[in-house]
């Protein structure tokens, strides 16, 4: 089972509705949904029964254009290194 923590990678692997998201850029304010696979990071992690992670998405040059608050079943860590497990 793999732990996320703060500033982990993601992708999300279900679209995400524009109702669930909040849009920073302007030039983004009309679409429908996050398509799949687009990449984040956890910046907050809020405990409890179903732990949910707010996760904000930003392109290349490292501007913020959308957050969303997920559940682990929506995202996919995304790992640059081989970890070994025992």
């Amino acid at each position: 089972m793999t732990v996320l923590k703060s500033l982990d990678t993601i992708a999300n692997i279900n679209p995400i509705p524009v109702e669930r998201l909040t849009l920073v850029e302007p030039e983004y304010q009309s679409i429908a949904h996050l398509p799949i696979g687009q990449v984040g990071t956890i910046v907050e992690i809020y405990e409890g029964e179903t732990p949910q992670y707010l996760v904000e998405f930003a392109d290349l040059q490292g501007r913020e254009y959308a957050m969303a608050l997920l559940q682990k079943s929506e995202i996919l860590a995304i790992r640059y290194e081989l970890s070994s497990v025992s």
